[in-house]
């Protein structure tokens, strides 16, 4: 698969909403930016990245660096190349439903977890305290992450381990973003919705804005496309490609609402554009509004309902504005949307790969950022005035 293919061949290329490819002058206007890529690359931070800029209703940056591997006969990434998006899966997908389901009045924001997922109590009144605003913004009390799969052979047990997993905070008083939270949103979710993440996700948003390759557990046809995550020699014992790399989703059966999903940049890029576009055609801008927009308690938190914001400092950089939101994945993920400078940055990378033990990306990512901000700067009309 091309990159034209990938381009002229999905429905959305006729959509209002998405980007019109004009990315002529990517090479001149983001040199510095790609720079920052290509040394990275070079100090092994990350074997592959992948890159899609829109601004103003345009694609103006859609360009690939590296291999798949560090290895000299590795595959090459393209725009084509599809990456394990890891927790962009909690916005892409799980927070998607969710404003979906909203917006239908089929989902109440301050109904409690438990109402739905009666197994979340435990007979405890301090969890049944736990609404959906809570674990969209990450402040239900429940800890940031647990090795559940070590205890939990299968889906089931899992679950029930996610739903007992103790309360670290009292409801509502502190902010903790929390895999575990986002795995009982997701359950939760799929019992509002009586369907399925995926299932749902492909018909109400993947499909409609014509993000075709995007998926949970992607087909085997795939499988050349995709960046490696990790050389597994913990847990699966064998070179993750193609599924999930999160042990977690992967006990879940790769289908999870914090991790799981797998897209190229380019499709990023097309739902960015969509939210830039006030969520259309799938939600209305009053929803997104609702769901990017800075809660004001817990004290000290940055996350919106889903979403997280520039904070100080931040991976996203110094120049994104107050309005901002996204998102960061663990293999090395992260999209950043600007609504006041019409802008959305994807950058994708698998820098677990060959294991998780090199964080780099912290640095690489706000020095990408912020030289992406400055070319636009340099570029002049259109770009808007940076401020820090």
């Amino acid at each position: 698969m091309d990159e034209s293919a990938l381009s002229l061949n999905t429905p959305a290329h006729t959509s209002a909403a998405f980007p019109v490819p004009a990315h002529e002058q990517q090479e001149t206007t983001f040199v510095e930016a790609f720079d920052v890529l290509r040394s990275s690359i070079a100090e092994r931070a990350f074997p592959a990245a992948s890159v899609a800029i829109t601004q103003g209703g345009k694609l103006v940056a859609c360009r690939a660096f590296g291999r798949f591997t560090y290895a000299a006969d590795s595959s090459a990434a393209t725009p084509a190349s599809v990456f394990d998006l890891a927790s962009l899966s909690k916005v892409a997908a799980t927070t998607a439903m969710a404003m979906v389901l909203f917006e239908r009045g089929l989902l109440d924001l301050e109904a409690p977890v438990a109402a739905i997922v009666p197994e979340f109590s435990q007979n405890s009144s301090q969890r049944r305290q736990v609404t959906f605003h809570m674990l969209l913004a990450h402040s239900s009390g429940l800890p940031a992450y647990e090795k559940l799969f070590l205890r939990a052979p299968g889906r089931e047990e899992l679950l029930a381990a996610a739903f007992a997993t103790p309360l670290t905070a009292d409801p509502g008083t502190r902010a903790e973003y929390s895999d575990i939270g986002f795995i009982i949103l997701g359950v939760a979710l799929e019992r509002v919705a009586d369907e399925a993440l995926d299932r749902f996700c492909q018909r109400e948003v993947f499909g409609p804005l014509g993000m075709a390759t995007t998926a949970f557990n992607p087909p085997p046809s795939w499988r050349t496309l995709i960046p490696p995550t990790e050389d597994d020699h913990s847990f699966r014992h064998r070179a993750i490609q193609g599924e999930v790399q999160d042990e977690n989703a992967s006990v879940l059966g790769g289908v999870a609402g914090h991790a799981g999903l797998f897209g190229t940049a380019q499709d990023l890029a097309i739902y960015a554009n969509a939210l830039l576009h006030g969520g259309r055609p799938f939600i209305r801008p009053e929803t997104l509004a609702l769901f990017t927009r800075r809660e004001q308690t817990p004290a000290g938190t940055s996350r919106a309902l889903g979403w997280d914001t520039p904070s100080f400092p931040s991976q996203s950089g110094k120049y994104f504005s107050a309005d901002s939101f996204g998102h960061l994945g663990y293999t090395g993920t992260s999209l950043w949307i600007d609504p006041k400078r019409q802008l959305s940055i994807t950058l994708l990378t698998n820098r677990t790969w060959p294991d998780c033990g090199n964080h780099a990306i912290k640095q690489v990512r706000p020095r990408f950022h912020n030289a992406v901000m400055q070319g636009f700067e340099r570029a002049g009309p259109g770009g808007g005035t940076l401020e820090s």
